[in-house]
C-alpha cells in the first residue's frame, strides 16, 4: 500500500471517529433537531467521502468489501443537495455504516504493519 493511502485510511478512521463522537448516544429525534450536530456530521461525511476518492483503483478493488463509492457518492449529496438532504438518512449511515467501515479499514491497516 502507498504511504498517502495508508494516511488517507488512517483520516478517513479518524473522520468516522469524529461523526460517531458528535453522535454520541443521541438518538435519531435527539440528532434530527440539533443543527450544529447535523452541520458536524455532514462535514465529516464530505471529508470522508473525499478522503476515499483520492484512493487508488486498485486499492479499491482490492477490498471491494468496503462501500467506497457509497461514501464518495454519499460525500456528493451531502454536499452539494444539503437543504433537501434527509436526515433520517445521515444519521442511519453515520450510526450503521461508519461504524462497520471504520472496523473493515482498521483491519487494512493491521494487515499493512
Amino acid at each position: 500500500m502507498q504511504r498517502r493511502e495508508k494516511i488517507a485510511l488512517q483520516k478517513i478512521c479518524a473522520e468516522i471517529g469524529l461523526a460517531l463522537n458528535f453522535m454520541g448516544n443521541s438518538t435519531r429525534e435527539e440528532f434530527l433537531s440539533d443543527e450544529l450536530r447535523k452541520r458536524a456530521v455532514g462535514m465529516t461525511a464530505i471529508n470522508i467521502g473525499e478522503l476515499t476518492k483520492h484512493l487508488s483503483e486498485e486499492l479499491r478493488k482490492k477490498y471491494p468489501q468496503i462501500a467506497w463509492k457509497k461514501a464518495a457518492g454519499f460525500r456528493d449529496v451531502v454536499a452539494h443537495k444539503y437543504e433537501t438532504l434527509d436526515m433520517t438518512d445521515v444519521y442511519n449511515t453515520i450510526t450503521k455504516s461508519f461504524p462497520e467501515m471504520k472496523l473493515q479499514i482498521e483491519k487494512i491497516l493491521e494487515s499493512d504493519e
